[in-house]
């Protein structure tokens, strides 16, 4: 009896020793993931037609639209408005129903693809242009203006400010643009000495870039230097620039006085566009001048 007692006592402690080797085991194996926490888990279905394009091109720009996320996670990364004024044009639509979702920008893209058109191909690609860059200058409220600076530590360098700018009343459009400035500013100190300035207007400024969820250094997110001398108004026209800009900007009303405001304009000499792909478009004045203005 005492010889079975033993045995069974040296096979309970195998057993037991057994366990224990095994549980210190799994214990090393699971420990570097104790310091780790699955946060977000983000899946979609690939379909067999997606998977065999995905292993017979690894052509980057073919990637993304095949990897469209077509669960809509990714759409809390957008404007809600966005989805919610699309949601609601499909279903207005007669028939359409739930058969075609909606579609949700992929996640590679600050844009919606889908939404963003080309040029209107009925008008000739210059009119076109002319007609986007009087569009620009007569509906920005601002723009950036760079002249040749005269500090003493920049002398010569390239010297850019923000202003606000005019090019008549909302009703009328000349694509002249029109500021008010003042002495004080080191801007007008440089077209003084020199009255070459180049003024950059973007279509950032408005809804167009922000509904499309375009990003403002897209070609798309159209972009105008205009370029020529920058002059005093005549008192001819001073009644004219007064209406202009006050009528755009009531608190210029309100300035201080001591700071010796004037009106000044720039006379264009030459203009460039940039709306699409394809690199940037001259635009000759005569052209600019006869366009209305358009988003085309």
């Amino acid at each position: 009896m005492p010889g079975c007692c033993c045995q069974v006592q040296r096979r309970q402690r195998a057993t037991c020793g057994s366990w224990l080797y095994g549980a210190l085991w799994c214990s090393l194996i699971v420990a570097p993931a104790c310091g780790y926490v699955i946060v977000n888990s983000v899946s979609w279905s690939v379909t067999n037609e997606v998977e065999e394009e995905l292993d017979s091109s690894s052509n980057e720009e073919v990637l993304p639209a095949l990897l469209e996320d077509t669960t809509s996670i990714w759409k809390q990364s957008y404007p809600a408005s966005v989805y919610k004024e699309e949601e609601e044009e499909m279903r207005s639509r007669p028939g359409s129903g739930r058969s075609k979702q909606i579609s949700s920008p992929s996640r590679m893209f600050s844009y919606r693809r889908e939404s963003v058109k080309g040029p209107d191909s009925s008008l000739a690609p210059q009119e076109q242009a002319s007609r986007a860059a009087r569009f620009l200058v007569h509906y920005n409220n601002w723009g950036f203006l760079a002249t040749t600076s005269t500090h003493e530590k920049i002398q010569g360098a390239p010297f850019g400010n923000c202003l606000s700018i005019s090019d008549g009343t909302t009703d009328n459009s000349t694509g002249i643009p029109f500021f008010y400035v003042t002495p004080k500013d080191h801007t007008v100190l440089d077209l003084i000495k020199n009255p070459i300035a180049s003024l950059t207007l973007p279509e950032a400024e408005g809804e167009v870039c922000r509904k499309t969820i375009v990003d403002p250094d897209d070609p798309r997110c159209a972009r105008l230097i205009l370029s020529g001398q920058m002059v005093t108004v005549s008192p001819e026209e001073m009644e004219f620039a007064k209406q202009a800009l006050f009528s755009r900007h009531p608190v210029m009303r309100k300035w201080p006085r001591h700071y010796e405001w004037f009106f000044m304009k720039m006379n264009i000499e030459h203009i460039w566009l940039q709306n699409w792909y394809g690199g940037i478009i001259t635009i000759a004045p005569e052209e600019y001048f006869k366009a209305v203005p358009s988003k085309a």
